[in-house]
């Protein structure tokens, strides 16, 4: 073979193919431009008719007024990860987003701005006020989709979806009208969770638990006098104790547990309610736990969810004392009218002064807040539209218990029990709010029957729009005549959110169509990832609304009306849940707006860029669902977790940069496959850890081990490739003047590998890193802009390349290198100085291999010879040993270094190591130390003393081998 000439046009091309790529990385340049054209080219715009197994996932829909926090880059790093690994793995993909319109938080919002301008949104009316909200959502309700955009989601953005735009609000008037026909929506009067501060019924989900410093009072409710059973016991009155004294007013029973031997003889007699002087009846219920406090609850239905229960068990009145806005009504006679607050210690007051108050103790205890009205909710009887919850918790149950397997399966798996138990222990939804805000209920009142006005006994229709329901009205009532019309007037009430939320995985593929081409392609969508706060509010509706929707029909009692496929696989609304663990802050602590220990990732990715951040994020999951720790420096905004990860970045595109001044110019196209009978002992290596990374990276990919997939390759790029490879080959790119033939080969062999190498090495890292790879990819193949590395294949498994004895064997020749290079170091000598190495091992196949590997041990650690001898010729030389496994590492340094120089160093190193051993060794042997520091710090010194330890007994054999 001859020597291809370096002409002008190979020069020009590697030229122009270095300056592709820039000296330095510029993450933000790299990062805004790849953006721009993925969306540009519609590159994640997928075709429903398109080859390919479908793999879907419609991302968990952000508040429409929220900003990107690190929970949120969390979960976006997560399933962007998943779903580009799916694009090169060959899958149909569609990854859609959208934006949740958040009915009390939007409102709040504009309410807080009409009240500055001294204004209330019934001074607009509805309609005004709505106008108000779209303008208000189409200056300001894209801040979140903004940042989402600037990590790189690979997702459809012509398929973005808004829960109040015309596909999802026609979704919700249709499941409403199903469930409402199939006896699963009802409207009645219970107790619900009320926000006063917000006028609105309130979801579990907006309820957030503080502990506060209350008072726990405790009160004698007297025995109604004639009690034959009082008399006989000598008992006057019964001890209660509440931290609320206001809702005694509204008290209806005291409860007793039936097995309180202390009260067993009261049951069914009465008490007198003190300040109001209502007779109350003494009941016996299990509810009661008798060793607590006097054994004795008293029993407010209307004010408190348990005692709700109490009185449907025994058949309480339900009295309410307090209004809608958090004063007391009528019901509270002379209390009528103050703040709740206030009329509890008006109460208090009254009670003492009619002898009725035992004591008052300090009490810490959880007290339900509204999330945005940042006040205590006040559980209520209010007349609310409810999802009748079991029949539909009942399916999901059967679907995840099924004989073909769970559905959805969660994992990790563990979370599958807290979903079932939440479903056996449920209540019915309450879907109604008192907003503008939102979906609007679609019922119409027929007020014509009622006065014109819209009362608890008002007659209603519901129906998908007017028209039909004055047709439905018109059916039962008539048609009205002209002095007495029929009036039909809709609910002003909204749905609660979380109900168009519990439709996003099939009405954002076109449901109700069920012709819909992306709904007949990619519904069930294939996995959801989730945090595992929200699996009982969200993950749990949305499997609830399928099993009625998507599957069989349910009947009112929960059967199945058999008007659809009830196998669970075809209408649960996602194969897998993958639930991830929280984002916490440098001091391991969950990450709140209360606690002020936020981290802004918008700020983390301005610094080192988005991809650095995704990596660091994925890169510290230890396992799915486990919480991960982000270290932070708040004094100066940066985060040496997610430098780390830029150095990385920075790593892979220098190493590119060398492949390119490196290539002559070519591709990996260009260049071809390799040669196996030209390839070198590091070339199969190198190709042999490849196939293995390959294999490895895909099979966490698909399972979830997306950690595990980033701590691998990141150890594969930077300690196999960057560190070894690349230095190992670095001769044989550059065989000087007028190299031989067979020379040329082993350099064109050396860029074949080394270019696919690094070209699927880009292919993998792509779903962690995509804006650096495609940058990186480009570079290296000379591809257009409009051919991305985002919708190339995942590399080919080159079984044949896998060699587990090779793998092996190279691991302790790399092993036995940094012996040496150690022993180099010790020994003081410079980096240009040449120095003899030994190896001695009793082992023929060790020994053949550091033969083989002569030429690449001698480049790596400036060897003026290799010398590899058996265990019986040994050294006779003086030399600084190590040992490698069973390989002992000679250095001879007879007449290369000042000996005495050496053992005066040696002798310092031990000097020092022995008094970190004094110091150590005396802190654990201190029992106020070893006992009461904590088990992490006494551990760690534990570890220190045994290296300190290590470190002497090294530096002593040294010593003595210089004997």
């Amino acid at each position: 073979m001859v020597r291809l000439p370096v002409t002008a046009a190979v020069t020009e091309a590697v030229s122009a193919r270095e300056a592709a790529l820039a000296k330095t990385y510029d993450p933000a340049g790299t990062e805004s431009r790849w953006q721009q054209a993925w969306e540009t080219c519609g590159a994640f715009h997928p075709d429903p008719a398109a080859p390919g197994e479908p793999f879907a996932v419609v991302i968990p829909p952000p508040n429409v007024t929220g900003s990107l926090h690190m929970g949120h880059a969390f979960n976006t790093a997560l399933i962007d990860t998943i779903v580009r690994y799916r694009r090169l793995a060959g899958n149909n993909v569609l990854c859609l987003p959208g934006t949740d319109h958040a009915s009390i938080a939007v409102q709040t919002i504009l309410e807080k701005q009409l009240k500055a301008a001294g204004q209330r949104k019934e001074d607009l009316g509805r309609e005004a006020f709505l106008e108000k909200a779209w303008a208000w959502k189409a200056e300001s309700g894209g801040t979140i989709v903004g940042q989402l955009r600037r990590l790189g989601y690979s997702v459809d953005w012509q398929r973005e979806r808004f829960t109040l735009d015309a596909g999802c609000s026609a979704a919700v008037v249709e499941a409403f009208n199903r469930l409402h026909e199939q006896g699963l929506i009802y409207r009645g009067e219970y107790l619900v969770n009320w926000c006063p501060a917000s006028g609105s019924a309130v979801s579990d989900l907006e309820v957030e638990m503080k502990e506060v410093d209350g008072h726990l009072w405790h009160f004698r409710y007297p025995l109604s006098g004639g009690s034959a059973a009082a008399a006989s016991s000598g008992r006057t009155h019964l001890e209660v104790a509440t931290t609320r004294p206001e809702t005694l007013l509204g008290d209806t029973a005291v409860a007793v547990n039936p097995r309180d031997p202390r009260y067993a003889h009261l049951v069914g007699q009465t008490l007198t309610l003190p300040l109001v002087g209502r007779q109350i009846p003494i009941v016996a219920d299990d509810h009661v736990d008798a060793e607590f406090g006097t054994g004795c609850v008293k029993v407010t239905p209307a004010h408190d969810p348990n005692d709700f229960a109490i009185g449907q068990r025994h058949d309480l009145p339900l009295i309410t004392v307090m209004a809608k806005d958090g004063t007391m009504n009528e019901a509270a006679g002379r209390f009528a009218g103050l703040d709740r607050f206030d009329a509890r210690q008006a109460v208090v007051a009254a009670m003492e002064a009619e002898g009725y108050l035992v004591k008052v103790e300090p009490y810490r205890h959880s007290v339900p807040f509204s999330d945005r009205g940042k006040v205590p909710v006040e559980p209520l009887l209010s007349t609310q539209w409810f999802v009748k919850t079991e029949p539909l918790a009942a399916r999901c149950r059967e679907a995840l218990d099924a004989a073909t397997g769970a559905n959805p399966r969660f994992v990790p798996e563990r979370w599958a029990k807290v979903y079932r138990d939440w479903l056996t222990d449920i209540r019915d939804w309450c879907i109604s709010r008192q907003l503008w805000w939102g979906h609007r209920i679609p019922a119409w009142f027929v007020v014509s029957e009622t006065g014109g006005l819209i009362t608890d006994s008002t007659p209603y229709v519901v129906a998908r729009d007017e028209l039909e329901a004055r047709a439905k009205a018109e059916q039962q009532f008539g048609c009205g005549t002209h002095a007495h019309p029929l009036v039909l007037e809709q609910d002003p009430d909204a749905l609660d959110t979380w109900f168009s939320s519990g439709l996003w995985p099939f009405s954002t593929l076109g449901w109700p169509d069920a012709d819909a081409a992306d709904l007949e392609r990619w519904y069930p969508t294939s996995v959801l990832v989730t945090g595992f706060d929200i699996i009982f509010f969200w993950v749990a509706r949305m499997t609830m609304m399928a099993g009625a929707l998507m599957g069989d029909g349910l009947a009112g009692d929960g059967s199945p009306d058999g008007s659809r496929d009830g196998n669970p696989a075809a209408w649960i609304p996602f194969r897998d849940v993958y639930i991830h663990g929280l984002v916490r802050d440098e001091n391991n602590r969950k990450m709140s707006k209360s606690a002020g220990n936020g981290i802004d990732p918008l700020l983390l990715i301005e610094r080192y860029g988005a991809d650095a951040l995704r990596f660091a994020l994925v890169r510290e999951v230890a396992g799915a669902g486990q919480d991960i720790r982000l270290d932070y420096d708040r004094t100066s905004d940066t985060s040496a977790t997610v430098e780390a990860s830029r150095n990385f970045a920075n790593k892979l595109w220098n190493v590119t940069r060398f492949a390119l001044m490196n290539l002559g110019g070519e591709t990996p196209a260009s260049l071809g496959q390799p040669e196996p009978a030209h390839l070198q002992l590091a070339d199969r290596w190198i190709l042999s850890r490849l196939a293995r990374v390959n294999r490895e990276t895909a099979e966490r990919y698909a399972s979830y081990g997306l950690g595990e997939a980033a701590k691998g390759l990141y150890e594969f790029a930077w300690n196999e490739v960057c560190d070894w490879y690349v230095e190992l080959i670095k001769r044989r790119l550059n065989p000087g003047e007028n190299p031989s033939p067979d020379a040329l080969v082993d350099q064109r062999t050396a860029r074949q590998v080394l270019a696919k190498v690094l070209q699927e090495l880009l292919l993998m890292l792509h779903p962690l890193m995509p804006h650096l790879s495609e940058e990186l990819w480009h570079g290296l193949t000379g591809q257009p802009v409009e051919t991305f590395l985002s919708l190339q294949r995942w590399p080919v498994l080159d079984v044949a390349a896998l060699d587990d004895v090779l793998e092996s064997s190279f691991a302790e020749l790399i092993e036995a290198i940094r012996v040496v290079r150690n022993l180099r170091a010790v020994a003081g000598l410079k980096p240009s100085q040449s120095a003899p190495v030994q190896f001695v091992t009793g082992r023929p196949t060790l020994a053949a291999l550091l033969t083989a590997a002569t030429a690449d041990i001698t480049a790596l650690t400036r060897a003026e010879r290799v010398d590899v001898l058996s265990a019986q010729q040994g050294s006779r030389q003086r030399a600084l040993a190590g040992v490698s496994g069973e390989l002992q590492v000679l250095l001879p340094i007879e007449g290369l270094v000042d000996l005495d120089a050496l053992r005066a160093r040696l002798d310092k190193d031990i000097a020092k190591a022995d008094k970190e051993i004094k110091g150590l060794a005396g802190r654990l042997a201190n029992p106020n130390f070893a006992d009461k520091a904590p088990p992490e710090v006494v551990a760690e010194c534990r570890a220190n003393l045994a290296e300190a330890e290590a470190q002497a007994l090294l530096a002593r054999q040294r010593l003595a081998d210089l004997d």
